[in-house]
């Protein structure tokens, strides 16, 4: 048989032809998988429920509706046929159409491969205990009963609660399924364990998220709480989008995302739009008429060049300035502010550090021509409206905070806040439906949390946490370390925190976190250090309702129903939970009576008292989901039209450019000594960082700066071992720019070495002057996979990374790095 031979059955969806051969040499059936070890084994795909090109008759394959649940901000209904209990064939959703508003919901790349991750050699068959005598991470386990893992987590919850109290036990942040009901990762707060620690006294909980921690603080400061800007659809009314660090076409690539919003509004109405970041993404290819390409870390300082030249050739709009802001100018400041403290005093030099903020002062920290720089001003200054935007990038350093405020404060400056065309200069809203949690109604009677990055602190010195040092909220302290951690469908227990290195070695030390569990569908980074590991239900295994779909002016829910039967000995979330609320003696409170299909119908019929519209439980069941079109969504329009009456929830109910709340905690604050950029400014200024773009230009050992790029192959971790997209569509390849590999004698597809103090990760180059110069961008959660020597040949940036935390959020400066490139 020739390879020309070799092909899937007509119409379905088959793999390659290389990986084809490579699984049709294996014999097996489920039968068989269901009798081998705890995982699976072997290559990638390998079995017979993984090969749908072997199933012959799809016509007679029962469809059922699921979802791709993982963290990519989009919700993507997928129709799984299932032939003799196997899925066969994905099939995307096919109501709808090709207009905003009505569209078909396309599941991208990663949805139409999730066999891939059901069925995969990584999948998790039975509960599994960590090996005494052994240390976390060493990969030693016994097979375990459910009855017998259970009893042990419990007794030993109540030794800890009984010994430290309930804030010894902390939940940690994950993201591996969300937008459901029950079998839901994050928000923290609305998960099963934290119901069932709710009931029990409560645990540890965290503030903000690993996505967006710098933003998170940012907003309370200058907006009074969280403001999206307009939603993407809304372009269509403006002359001009420039979006900084906003990358939509690879964020939010499928069609539960932004991806066809965005393509469909420039395709109607040719909105010219301007992309600022490091990198060439797929955004500035498919949206943007100009890149504008500057070092990370520096957008602040971006943005204090163009407003010189927007107050020096008066194309701020002043009026909106003085009715609605506070801390522009002189004229416009709080009480007992200091002389010269305004953010036009900032930019025309005349405050603390008496540096005019001129293009080419900016262009020197950007590495962006100063008659960019004016051009640019001058285009959004006379092009209006002008929506102005940024993803999440830019505020994921350690400077995060401040570059966020000054993205929001352009806005202001051009008087484009609340109005159709125009923008807040946060990340887009979309129309969502008002759906109920009935679910998620209990409350943690333990109000103190720490930031969402400081847990591995919390682990290590506990007791020495304050508010004024470490970001600790709710009181002044902590009192005790973390004791247990609970890890839910999540990777950042290793993987997706900063420097694995380190964290793998605290969690090794079982007498400092004396208890770990991790619940997941597959042996991630993160299993592996654990003390239980607890198998976990797929969607496709069970049913929940998908709540939060929504995409531009268009908001849907789905009903995923059960596909498949659980695969060996894997249970569901609301089952673990409901049996270890047994064993502390209350199940009926968490339960209230109600299994995990009656509490889906629960949700249902409580949504229909706020959306009248929605269909019954059964209609849904059958529907499989449900779209509504909404509007365009308009922040602050309200506060635009009477900004009294709508006033913001900051001290002087107005946009506040400069913040008095800032400038006090600058004084009672604590930061370590010799670290540049810890500390707190009451305007949006550019601060040099550690391992920032000024300290890059003078480092001999480290000279370029490294960020984390999100990828299309993999939302985060999630789907980051599945093969196709591993190996096939989209490999961990590292993005350097033509000059510097030159510098370096490397070449396209050279593999190399990035490395600096904290670890190494080996790597293929990607040579392109797709790529600022001095910059390196790794595709962000490839599976951490150290060999012998301790080099990461999986190539997780987060190798790379740092715990050091940003001054305000405590956040997770993940995109400050500095490194060494070197051919391998």
């Amino acid at each position: 048989m020739s390879l020309a031979d070799v092909k899937p059955r007509e119409g379905t969806q088959g793999p390659s032809r290389r990986s084809f051969l490579k699984w049709s040499a294996v014999a097996g059936t489920a039968t068989a998988l269901a009798a081998s070890p705890a995982v699976f084994s072997g290559k990638p795909g390998v079995g017979e429920a993984n090969r749908a090109f072997a199933v012959e008759g799809v016509e007679d394959a029962e469809t059922f509706w699921s979802a791709c649940t993982v963290n990519c901000g989009s919700r993507c209904p997928l129709k799984l046929q299932v032939k003799e209990g196997q899925i066969i064939r994905v099939l995307p959703e096919d109501t709808g159409d090709n207009e905003i508003g009505t569209q078909q919901i396309r599941a991208c790349v990663r949805g139409r491969s999730i066999r891939h991750r059901i069925y995969n050699p990584d999948r998790l068959k039975t509960p599994l205990k960590r090996k005494e005598g052994t240390k976390r991470g060493d990969g030693e386990w016994e097979e375990i009963s459910w009855e017998q893992a259970l009893d042990e987590i419990a007794d030993k919850m109540k030794e800890l609660l009984s010994e430290y109290g309930n804030e010894s036990i902390y939940l940690n942040y994950g993201t591996g399924t969300l937008g459901g009901t029950v079998a839901r990762s994050w928000p923290p707060a609305q998960t099963p364990f934290a119901r069932l620690m709710n009931l029990l006294g409560g645990y540890l909980n965290h503030y903000s998220d690993y996505s967006t921690a710098q933003i998170t603080s940012a907003y309370p400061f200058h907006y009074g709480g969280w403001v999206a800007t307009n939603s993407l659809d809304d372009a269509k009314n403006s002359k001009l989008q420039v979006m900084f660090g906003n990358n939509p076409l690879e964020t939010r690539m499928s069609g539960g995302g932004e991806l066809f919003v965005t393509q469909k509004t420039r395709k109607d109405h040719d909105v010219r739009t301007i992309v600022i970041d490091p990198r060439y993404s797929d955004t500035a290819i498919g949206l943007a008429d100009e890149w504008i390409a500057l070092r990370p870390g520096t957008d602040a300082a971006l943005i204090a060049g163009i407003t010189h030249v927007l107050i020096s050739e008066n194309l701020h709009d002043q009026a909106f300035l003085d009715k609605y802001t506070i801390g522009f100018d002189e004229d416009h400041m709080p009480e007992g502010a200091p002389k010269n403290a305004s953010y036009r005093s900032y930019i025309e030099g005349k405050g603390e550090d008496g540096i005019e903020k001129t293009p080419e002062w900016a262009s020197e920290i950007t590495g962006v021509p100063a008659s960019v720089i004016r051009r640019l001003a001058r285009e959004m200054g006379t092009m209006k409206p002008v929506a102005i935007s940024q993803g999440w990038g830019p505020q994921r350093h350690a400077n995060g905070e401040n570059q966020a405020r000054a993205v929001f404060t352009l806005a202001a400056i051009l008087g484009q806040i609340g109005i159709p065309g125009g923008g807040t200069g946060g990340r887009e809203a979309s129309y969502g439906l008002p759906m109920v949690y009935p679910f998620n109604s209990t409350e943690n009677p333990v109000k103190t949390s720490i930031s969402v990055y400081s847990w591995t602190d919390a682990v290590e010195r506990g007791a020495e946490m304050t508010a004024t040092r470490d970001g600790v909220r709710g009181k002044d302290k902590l009192d005790v370390p973390i004791k247990m951690i609970w890890q839910y469908a999540g990777n950042a227990l290793t993987n997706q925190h900063g420097d694995i290195n380190r964290t793998a070695e605290l969690l090794r030390d079982d007498s400092k976190c004396e208890l770990i569990v991790v619940s997941d569908i597959q042996m991630t980074v993160s299993a592996r250090y654990a003390d239980y590991v607890l198998p976990d239900l797929s969607t496709a295994e069970q049913e929940d309702v998908i709540q939060e779909g929504s995409s531009g002016d268009m908001g849907y829910t789905i009903l995923a129903s059960k596909a498949i039967e659980p695969l060996f000995d894997c249970k569901s979330i609301y089952w673990v939970c409901s049996e270890l609320a047994r064993r502390f003696g209350v199940e009926d409170q968490f339960t209230e009576g109600r299994t995990q299909e009656e509490w889906c119908e629960h949700t249902i019929e409580s949504s229909r008292k706020e959306i009248p519209e929605l269909p019954s439980y059964d209609q849904l069941k059958q529907m499989g989901i449900w779209k509504k079109k909404g509007e365009s969504v308009i922040p602050l329009a309200d506060f635009r039209e009477d900004p009294v009456a709508n006033a913001l929830e900051t001290p002087s109910g107005k946009i506040e450019i400069y913040s008095s709340q800032l400038a006090d905690m600058a004084k009672t604050w604590e930061f370590p000594e010799g670290m540049a950029g810890d500390k707190l400014t009451a305007l949006p200024e550019h601060v040099d960082t550690w391992e920032g773009a000024v300290e890059a230009r003078t480092n001999k050992d480290y000279p370029l700066q490294c960020i984390g790029h999100h990828y299309k192959g993999r939302t985060h971790s999630s789907y980051g071992n599945v093969d196709w997209l591993r190996d096939d569509a989209h490999p961990q390849i590292a993005w350097i720019n033509t000059l510097d590999a030159m510098k370096r004698g490397i070449k396209n597809d050279d593999v190399v070495i990035i490395r600096n103090d904290r670890g190494r990760i080996r790597i293929k180059a990607r040579v392109t002057s797709r790529i600022a110069p001095g910059v390196v961008s790794v595709p962000q959660g490839a599976w951490y996979n150290p060999d012998k020597s301790g080099l990461d040949v999986g190539g997780s940036v987060n190798t790379l990374t740092s715990w050091h935390p940003s001054p305000l959020a405590k956040g997770n400066a993940q995109h400050t790095i500095l490194v060494q490139v070197e051919k391998a």
